[in-house]
């Protein structure tokens, strides 16, 4: 959120301007997707479902041009209780481009005391429990699961 008050705090005059320091962190991507196993090990995109301030038909052009272009594709704010038809849509768009049996990771509360993470496929994720504390992690045409863990090979020879 350090854009968002980055931009708030430049509309004060400068001689009242606070000062602001942006802190690194481990994003909510990154956490989830270490509890899954690595997910991430090639190019991925990371798509919000949230349309308060960018337009639906927007965020469907990014889920498509994600899933067209064989990026792994992390989903913040898949669902909320007034939202609930949006991540079926970007299932729809991904599946035109995957193999439903293609894994995907959900992961509630990432490192919190309620984290918890599911494996299913493209076909099926949607069954599962996703809210607005979760973060969907859909894998590429390589990725896998091994072990109990999603992988996405980076392609090189082992």
């Amino acid at each position: 959120m350090a854009g968002l008050v980055l931009e708030l705090a430049n509309k004060i005059p400068e001689d009242k301007r606070p000062a602001v320091e942006v802190i690194p962190g481990i994003s909510a991507v990154g956490a989830a997707a270490a509890i899954l196993g690595a997910p991430l090990m090639h190019d991925f995109a990371v798509i919000s479902l949230s349309d308060l301030l960018t337009p639906w038909e927007v965020i469907k052009k990014r889920a498509e041009m994600a899933a067209q272009g064989d990026f792994v594709i992390a989903l913040y704010n898949p669902k909320s209780t007034k939202r609930v038809s949006q991540i079926e849509e970007v299932r729809a768009i991904v599946l035109k481009h995957r193999s439903p049996s293609t894994p995907v990771g959900i992961v509630h509360h990432a490192t919190r005391k309620e984290e918890s993470m599911v494996l299913s496929n493209l076909e099926n994720f949607t069954k599962e429990y996703i809210d607005m504390f979760s973060l969907v992690i859909i894998g590429n045409s390589q990725t896998r699961i091994e072990n109990g863990r999603m992988v996405t090979p980076r392609g090189y020879q082992v």
